[in-house]
């Protein structure tokens, strides 16, 4: 399996295997701390081999310098079929309103396939 992308957007949707992502950015300035960020989406999307067609279940978490979370962990299955060709993609797209941010710093989120770590993309924090 390959995560073909990973990334914060303002917007995103999947609409018959195609993805629309408009306005991907992995920074974000506050003025003051905590604060919150009102929307963003979290696209990501992965490549399965042959082989590795069936179940799978899938979880997004966030982590800060702390190791705390920033958000409820996102879960759910995947069910991977192919169309007849060797690989086949499958698309996680889902938004996240009110992201509360304790600090300046960064905020990991991280996807984890089958309780594995597979990946995880950086939301920077400054103060501005």
């Amino acid at each position: 399996m390959k995560t073909e992308l990973f990334t914060l957007c303002d917007f995103a949707q999947e609409n018959n295997g195609k993805l629309t992502v408009v306005g991907t950015f992995d920074t974000i300035v506050a003025r003051q701390f905590p604060c919150v960020h009102p929307q963003l989406s979290v696209v990501i999307r992965l490549r399965f081999d042959l082989w590795e067609f069936g179940h799978h279940t899938f979880r997004v978490d966030t982590q800060d310098l702390d190791g705390e979370g920033s958000i409820q962990p996102v879960e759910g299955t995947l069910e991977v079929k192919g169309v007849g060709n060797a690989t086949a993609v499958s698309h996680l797209v889902f938004g996240v309103t009110n992201l509360r941010i304790k600090a300046s710093g960064v905020v990991n989120f991280v996807l984890y396939i089958d309780n594995r770590e597979i990946s995880s993309i950086p939301l920077y924090v400054l103060k501005g």
